[in-house]
């Protein structure tokens, strides 16, 4: 049985829901409602579908590459400790993606469902908590399912985004971006200290 708030809290910090908000509201800004409903939806499912790959087949194109997963978890730490570093240190995630807005090219797979929904970190989370020798089939299936409802938090955040945005603002949006970031680095050391061990054989 997997740790399921620890789970949630994880994939709550890498996904960041709340920063998804402002960028969504960037890129549907001349959509009317059903429009930009429908690009919600879509970005989720594409999220969900390319997280499902990374689950699935991460662990397999390792072993391909004949990369141990411990040496994955180690790098795997030190990118999402950077990746954490840039939320808290750098330009926050609501103010990096509304960068990658185009007027004239709103979609909902760019830069909704990627980078800003099933991002680096997301995908690096989704692979290092399905490890097959760490965690039984049925554990990975209880992961995905915990991915799944952060992503469902997603999509009501998207639906929801207009009045979300009216209560916290983009500077709200950016506070709970670098506390997502703290947490974030918590967690990516804690898998680098992990990977050590494995790798050194440490008790």
């Amino acid at each position: 049985m997997i740790d399921i708030v620890a789970t949630f809290i994880t994939f709550f910090a890498v996904v960041d829901p709340i920063g998804t908000v402002p960028v969504f509201i960037a890129v549907t800004s001349q959509y009317d409602e059903k429009a930009k409903h429908r690009i919600a939806l879509i970005a989720t499912l594409a999220a969900a579908g390319i997280l499902l790959f990374f689950v699935v087949a991460g662990e397999l194109i390792l072993v391909a590459m004949s990369i141990p997963l411990s040496a994955f978890q180690i790098a795997g730490g030190i990118v999402l400790f950077l990746f954490a570093l840039t939320m808290i240190f750098g330009e926050s995630k609501p103010d990096e993606e509304i960068h990658l807005v185009d007027d004239q090219h709103e979609t909902a797979i760019f830069p909704l469902a990627v980078p800003s929904i099933a991002g680096p970190g997301a995908i690096l989370a989704a692979v290092l908590l399905t490890e097959n020798a760490r965690y039984s089939i049925s554990e990975q299936a209880q992961t995905f399912l915990v991915l799944l409802a952060v992503l469902i938090v997603v999509y009501v955040m998207m639906l929801m985004s207009n009045g979300i945005n009216k209560v916290i603002g983009r500077s709200g949006a950016n506070v709970v971006s670098r506390v997502m970031g703290l947490i974030l680095a918590s967690v990516a050391m804690t898998n680098l200290l992990s990977g050590v061990k494995l790798y050194f054989g440490i008790a």
